[in-house]
């Protein structure tokens, strides 16, 4: 039997309920099994002891964070560690374009929280295989983005397809965003949990490929 993944699993900021959706997050990586967890919240310097961990999945909102914290986290990561973030992940420290450059993006605005389409764009994918389109109610995140991220899912916004979902590398570490999970409620959808845990499990393996 494979070892399971050692994860530390942080939730914190402000705006979004970050208490439900770090639970929720929880949750579903304890309930597929596969992952050993830590779970954290607010507590930043964290970032700077992340030594006992394979994978670090984020939820965090705009927030500031020191020299110290993020070259621990960027160095940690491109040593060959996982991240994966949470919605907005995407909207944490804003001033600090190092951290939005291992993400792969960054967010922009949303429109209403609303039912919208997502759809599969890349099924050959170990995280989206067998998903080709589903509903969810969630907050879109409207995003700006780097171009070479290899997008999986997306969503219309005006009639432009928006990134839900990508992989990228951060030196031989494995990037995964996932821009669902805005409260609770949204957590609970099913394709939320499946796609958190598949995107969990790629990063926080051995591998480098995006």
């Amino acid at each position: 039997m494979a070892q399971p993944i050692k994860a530390l699993v942080f939730a914190g900021g402000k705006i979004h309920d970050f208490k439900g959706v770090g639970a929720a997050a929880r949750a579903a990586l304890e309930a597929d099994g596969g992952f050993d967890i830590d779970y954290v919240e607010e507590d930043l310097d964290v970032l700077t002891r992340l030594e006992p961990y394979d994978l670090l999945v984020f939820h965090y909102t705009i927030g500031e964070i020191t020299d110290a914290q993020k070259n621990a986290l960027l160095g940690w990561v491109a040593s060959g560690k996982g991240y994966a973030g949470i919605h907005s992940a995407a909207d944490s420290f804003r001033g600090c374009p190092e951290y939005r450059a291992m993400v792969g993006g960054y967010f922009v605005t949303h429109p209403k929280y609303r039912d919208y389409q997502v759809s599969v764009v890349d099924s050959a994918h170990p995280i989206t295989e067998g998903i080709e389109e589903f509903f969810v109610k969630d907050e879109q995140y409207i995003l700006d983005y780097d171009p070479r991220v290899n997008v999986l899912a997306t969503a219309l916004w005006k009639g432009q397809a928006m990134p839900v979902v990508w992989t990228k590398s951060w030196g031989e570490g494995r990037v995964f965003y996932l821009a669902l999970g805005h409260d609770a409620a949204a957590c609970e959808h099913e394709q939320f949990k499946s796609l958190l845990v598949r995107g969990a499990r790629w990063a926080g393996a051995v591998v480098s490929s995006p």
